[in-house]
């Protein structure tokens, strides 16, 4: 068993920093009570979460009411598309996303569709950027929701997202942001967005926790029946651990923000330098001046990523062939074929995603591993 770890995988989740499992265990020791429950153990653990709740919107410049707690991004995700749909159907039943969007997106309104809703689905350039002016054409009186990631979770190109809320108010149309990939890795600014996605995991907090932004005023319907918590939003009794975990996570995430995104940045241009120096017939994919600064998307002609993923992790690394909700399927990307890669190509690129805990010595080692695993690849002519 190789004793050499590197995780390259940070898009698909990040591994929990140290100091908010500290958090996470003193929260489990001390506050054991439900929040709803009246007594003093209950009142205790409504003390953490609402304390928590603050310190999160406190983080974000946003208000404490405006934050819902949900059980992660793909939950979120499902309240905002859902719960504001319904809410507006009576003024309008047409739709705006894109090709690109994450599963929890793009099947929520393949099922809005079958339930009577006009979706429009935006096309892509080939550096996986929406067009402004598509989007402007395509709006409708009907239209009530337009919903557009902020980063993409495979290739990191940054959407256009304060233009398309100033449209969306111009317009009397609810905008949702799917931040879940943003949160912590770029500075994020709510004005004009009236709904935002975010999960714990992906910046270094435990799984299972989410929040959903939901802007003052912007009502909702709520998925879930039951009791009343959350401002009677979402129903079941909070994750008191997770929400204080999530606190903790974003409040070192933010106080570090710039310093790590310049360290991945320099690590990310270096690592891609020496592929491209080492490696022939090396492209990489996305919008190079406008993404997330951790994230590569390279496509290495004449291999196939899932050997290459086999290989390189029989070395202790840790990569991807695109998200990490759809590895288990056998068909290409979506995201990379709506950017116009062939089948072939979309199956011959690995994501490379740095975070928090890499080093350049962990970058020359995945480099070094990854020259020879694709030379034997394409000494096998498979392809």
């Amino acid at each position: 068993m190789n004793k050499k770890s590197v995780y390259l995988d940070n898009n698909a989740t990040t591994q929990m920093d140290e100091r908010v499992i500290e958090s996470m265990i003193k929260v489990m020791r001390e506050s054991y009570g439900n929040p709803s429950s009246v007594h003093q153990i209950g009142q205790k653990g409504k003390k953490f979460l609402e304390e928590s709740r603050e310190m999160i919107s406190g983080l974000l410049g946003l208000k404490s009411r405006e934050i819902i707690f949900t059980s992660g991004g793909t939950e979120s995700n499902n309240m905002a598309i859902r719960g504001a749909a319904r809410c507006l159907q009576k003024k309008g039943m047409h739709l705006i996303t894109s090709v690109i969007e994450h599963s929890s997106v793009l099947n929520t309104f393949r099922d809005m569709e079958t339930l009577g809703w006009e979706v429009t689905y935006l096309g892509v350039d080939e550096k996986g950027r929406v067009s402004i002016e598509e989007l402007s054409r395509n709006i409708k009186d009907e239209t009530v929701l337009i919903s557009i990631m902020h980063s993409n979770n495979e290739i990191g190109t940054l959407q256009p997202i304060m233009e398309i809320g100033k449209i969306a108010k111009e317009k009397g149309i609810l905008f949702h942001v799917d931040g879940v990939q943003s949160m912590g890795k770029v500075k994020i600014n709510f004005e004009n967005i009236d709904l935002f996605s975010f999960s714990a995991h992906k910046f270094y907090g435990p799984k299972g926790i989410g929040a959903l932004y939901v802007k003052s005023g912007v009502k909702i319907e709520k998925l879930m029946t039951g009791g009343h918590q959350e401002r009677n939003r979402r129903a079941g009794t909070e994750n008191v651990t997770g929400v204080c975990g999530m606190a903790k996570a974003l409040e070192i995430t933010l106080e570090n923000l710039y310093p790590e995104l310049e360290k991945e940045r320099n690590l990310r241009d270096y690592m891609e330098k020496k592929i491209f120096e080492r490696i022939e017939k090396v492209t990489i994919n996305g919008d190079l001046d406008n993404r997330l600064f951790n994230t590569s998307s390279i496509t290495l002609e004449k291999v196939e990523a899932e050997s290459l993923l086999f290989a390189l992790d029989m070395k202790g690394i840790a990569v991807s062939a695109g998200s990490a909700c759809a590895s288990s399927t056998l068909s290409p990307s979506h995201v990379l074929e709506s950017i116009g890669l062939s089948s072939i190509r979309a199956k011959s690129t690995l994501r490379i995603s740095l975070g928090r805990f890499i080093k350049k010595e962990d970058i020359d080692y995945f480099i070094e591993m990854l020259e020879i695993a694709v030379e034997n690849e394409r000494n096998l002519n498979i392809i």
